[in-house]
């Protein structure tokens, strides 16, 4: 019997900017080509998007925070809501996928559903929903709490959560929606269903008030490193957004995470590790510019958030000597483990004294920092890629836009030569970028009913 010879689908590399207004380091809002208002000016995001898509990469990320948890005095902060920006930048553009972060701490499942299906429309199948939960107090505070709920309630929560928008999502049929003008039959009813959905923490009737959306379900991100992070990552994201300081860290945690979701059925989930890259057209070049970015972040300005992230008071650090001994997490584990942990492995790998870390990280929280020519990080990505610690990366460029054009005009075209990265866009929708199937529908509403 003849056999049909199959070719392996080539694995492709994955990246994506997060847009941290003026750029990643602290400092990046007072280059002189930078604009101090950018973090609330729309033209700017759309600018860094818009090059994201000429360099053909698969989505723009923003953050978001529910209150002010940074240093206003000093720098700007995540203000925008996501969604809203998000569906600015999609009309500005064709291709590049629009993915946005919405807690499930202080929002309401059958609201999100909505939001996300709402943008997966707008955007023609380009949306994603990046699944976090909130640990800060200021937040709290916000929607009338004393205190950040306990770290395992809330990924309880988170869970539940996921799954209702994700049933909810599914709560109409593909062809549920008819528009027979001359039969007068709009939508057939008998595909639209109810969820009656009843757990610990929602108590949802449905269905949805909008079709599915193109994608069937916009794509399900989730950015956490916790065991309780990793196991919801596992059971509903198709993609993560990691920080990992060492290639063996990461390539650790992308086996534990592909394991995870193995025990749940499903197939691996794409890792895309946090990168900060500086670039330069010589090494000497971008070391400099890393200096003069971080010569004007304040001391004072760094040494309160390195203790924010550890959760300590700013008084135990000392810029000439080592962190302190006995740090464990944040708020008795109820903060941020997965920037605490990534911080401490930087300092601890290679002994640096506080001063040293904070260079280290660019005046940052725990993601890791590249600071090289084009040749050196495109040289670094393709280990990592190759090497199976990582599926793809989050970029954060050291400035916002000149950074990620410095990016797309000098690594990308490196990448496309090694034939880890596409030089045109395949598809349209964010799950061809990703290289994800749309799901089918799976009338979880049944299960509810």
């Amino acid at each position: 019997m003849s056999r049909v010879k199959t070719e392996a689908v080539p694995r492709r590399l994955h990246l994506n900017v997060n847009i941290l207004h003026s750029g990643f380091v602290p400092s990046a809002w007072r280059l002189d080509d930078a604009n101090p208002r950018a973090f609330v000016d729309v033209n700017h995001y759309v600018r860094v998007a818009q090059i994201a898509e000429e360099g053909k990469l698969d989505a723009v990320f923003l953050a978001d925070n529910a209150a002010i948890v940074d240093q206003i005095d000093f720098r700007p902060i995540t203000a925008l809501e996501p969604t809203v920006l998000l569906a600015s930048i999609a009309a500005a553009t064709t291709h590049i996928g629009v993915i946005g972060t919405a807690s499930t701490s202080y929002n309401e499942p059958y609201n999100i559903a909505r939001r996300f299906a709402t943008l997966d429309h707008v955007s023609n199948g380009r949306a994603g929903w990046n699944v976090v939960t909130t640990a800060d107090l200021p937040s709290a505070r916000n929607f009338g709490r004393d205190a950040v709920p306990d770290h395992a309630e809330r990924y309880q929560r988170a869970a539940e959560f996921t799954e209702l928008v994700k049933v909810l999502w599914d709560s109409w049929e593909d062809d549920a929606f008819v528009g027979d003008k001359a039969g007068g039959r709009f939508v057939d009813v008998s595909k639209v269903h109810a969820v009656g959905y009843r757990g610990r923490y929602f108590d949802v009737q449905g269905p949805l008030n909008l079709p599915r959306s193109p994608q069937g379900h916009p794509v399900v991100l989730q950015a956490g490193g916790s065991p309780d992070g990793r196991d919801l990552a596992a059971r509903h994201a198709e993609a993560v957004f990691s920080a990992s300081q060492s290639f063996e860290e990461s390539a650790a945690y992308r086996r534990d995470l592909n394991a995870r979701a193995a025990a749940y059925g499903r197939q691996g989930v794409k890792v895309l590790a946090g990168l900060t890259t500086i670039i330069g057209s010589t090494e000497a070049e971008a070391v400099r510019r890393r200096d003069d970015l971080i010569d004007q972040i304040p001391w004072r300005y760094s040494l309160n958030r390195l203790a924010g992230t550890l959760g300590i008071d700013v008084e135990r650090l000392k810029l000439d000597e080592p962190l302190p001994d006995d740090l464990t997490l944040p708020a008795g584990g109820n903060g941020n483990h997965t920037f605490f942990h990534a911080t401490i492995a930087q300092a601890r790998r290679h002994g640096y004294t506080v001063r040293e870390l904070i260079r280290s990280l660019a005046g940052g929280t725990g993601h890791r920092v590249i600071v090289g020519t084009p040749e050196q990080i495109a040289d670094d990505i393709e280990r990592w890629f190759n090497g199976g610690a990582a599926d793809g990366f989050n970029l954060m460029p050291d400035a916002l836009p000149s950074g990620l054009r410095d990016f797309v005009d000098g690594v990308v075209p490196i990448l496309r030569k090694r034939g880890i990265f596409r030089s045109e866009y395949e598809g349209t929708t964010l799950r061809e970028h990703l290289g994800l199937t749309r799901p089918d529908h799976s009338q979880s509403w049944r299960k509810r009913a």
